[in-house]
């Protein structure tokens, strides 16, 4: 089956190792990985190797719902890229581009099928907005 892509970016005016432990590192992990207030990411695990796993929680605060977010890194160039593949089969890509003025980071992931793309998008783009502000907490 072939997933659409899409891309989400966004510019944190930091250093690259700073970006890069935020993003790797469980302990920041559980204060980012929430696309809203109403969500939280009370656990994450992150075995960053090539063939390692991740596993990174994500509930509604409420506890009407949760999910792991998992899979298996399939490629990573420390400061440059990560690409791994969830356990849905589907394909990620993170890269940390250096700019001027920060650090770019896109992220292309495939599409799942139960949600529209935009909402997918959404979604991501409001992770990677979250990961930002917390990046930004100095």
């Amino acid at each position: 089956m072939t997933h659409q892509s899409i891309t989400v970016s966004t510019l944190i005016p930091k250093q690259v190792a700073c970006v890069w432990d935020c993003w790797t590192k469980p302990e920041h992990i559980i204060h980012w990985n929430f696309a809203s207030e109403d969500w939280h990411c009370p656990s994450a695990t992150n075995d960053l190797f090539v063939e390692g796993r991740f596993s990174w929680r994500m509930e509604a605060k409420d506890g009407s719902f949760g999910f792991d977010f998992t899979g298996r890194y399939t490629n990573i160039v420390e400061h440059q890229l990560i690409e791994y593949r969830l356990d849905d089969d589907r394909f990620v890509s993170v890269q940390f581009i250096e700019r001027a003025n920060g650090i770019e980071l896109v992220e292309t992931f495939e599409a799942e099928s139960e949600n529209s793309i935009e909402l997918q998008a959404m979604g991501w783009q409001a992770i990677l907005d979250n990961f930002k502000e917390y990046c930004l907490i100095d």
